[in-house]
């Protein structure tokens, strides 16, 4: 069972994804984005991971302990991978940001690709994954032992266990999304980037509301967030 309830807590990792009809959609504001070249994201996306990269690493050896802080940010290979971005370790437990080729053409400047890589860095330093994967496992072992109270059979404990683990996982993550807003601004801020420039990322998600056990947070809470925190580190 702890494979299958880690496997769907991983499974809900994807963070900033963009549906197909909305990647490339022009800024609320009307401005038109600028169409980056291969090459200019290429170079746009190299110039951020260095300037992003140590002050995730001094933030996160700061603010934790005995946790690895090497992140290694790296481009999905496959050219057909929706716009998206997500933090992941790899099987030495380092921690790996990734970002489509389409996430990175889709982003309309330094600003906004700096902020997503402190968000996703900040899902990390905060141990998301593993708070997420103990939220997935207790729910689980509720809604099985639930199940086995009311007389359920093996298929229905089993698949009591599969919904318990989606609920678990779901039932902090707009408190994780809020929590890698606020450190993922400090980041972007200390690498030279202007965190409330990023945040205008949000005006192209679709508003999540506040619907129950919604995975995201509104969009304005997001920004508030955002702006709030800027003001405290000096923007």
């Amino acid at each position: 069972m702890r494979r299958l309830v880690l496997f769907l807590a991983l499974s809900l990792t994807a963070c900033l994804e963009l549906p197909p009809q909305t990647a490339g959609r022009p800024p609320a504001d009307g401005s038109s984005a600028p169409v980056y070249t291969p090459q200019e994201a290429a170079r746009t996306f190299t110039e951020v991971s260095r300037a992003v990269t140590p002050r995730a690493i001094e933030e996160c050896r700061r603010r934790t302990r005995d946790v690895n802080c090497d992140f290694r940010i790296v481009v999905d290979p496959d050219p057909r991978a929706p716009v998206n971005a997500f933090q992941s370790l790899d099987e030495d437990g380092r921690p790996v940001l990734t970002f489509t080729a389409s996430m990175i053409a889709t982003v309309h400047n330094p600003d906004e690709l700096a902020f997503v890589m402190g968000h996703e860095a900040a899902h990390h330093i905060q141990g998301h994954l593993d708070r997420q994967a103990q939220n997935a496992a207790a729910g689980a072992a509720i809604f099985a032992e639930l199940a086995t109270i009311t007389g359920g059979n093996e298929a229905a404990v089993e698949d009591a266990q599969k919904i318990g683990a989606v609920v678990g996982a779901r039932s902090y993550s707009k408190e994780f999304e809020l929590e890698a807003d606020e450190l993922g601004t400090i980041i972007t801020a200390r690498a030279g980037y202007n965190p409330i420039v990023g945040a205008a990322f949000f005006s192209r998600l679709p508003d999540p509301g506040d619907r129950f056990l919604g995975t995201h947070p509104p969009n304005a809470e997001r920004v508030e967030i955002v702006r709030r925190t800027s003001a405290q580190v000096g923007f």
